[in-house]
């Protein structure tokens, strides 16, 4: 049988494939859908112990990625980290 190279889901392909289990399907059904063998899906439900993993989201304290942004922006235009961080409204702290 000839080698298949190695398959990374999107999170959108996880998704119906957790859907699916959800669904009842066995693994054979769901790697069908994906031309794929069951043990390409086993880590996927398996990982977690059967139950899909929540949903991640970052913490509301985080840098979003226009904070990240502006702070390299900031650094390239040599302001001071001060400077940045009164823009932002954040502690100095964090920019470094």
């Amino acid at each position: 049988m000839k080698r298949r190279t190695r398959i990374h889901y999107t999170p959108e392909q996880k998704a119906l494939i957790w859907d699916r289990y959800k669904h009842g399907d066995s693994l054979h059904d769901i790697a069908r859908m994906f031309d794929r063998f069951h043990s390409s899906i086993m880590p996927t439900i398996h990982q977690t112990g059967g139950y899909r993993p929540p949903v991640r989201k970052r913490h509301r304290l985080a840098l979003s990625l226009d904070e990240r942004e502006e702070i390299s922006r900031g650094l390239v235009a040599k302001r001071s980290i001060r400077d940045i961080a009164d823009g932002l409204s954040r502690a100095p702290s964090t920019i470094d």
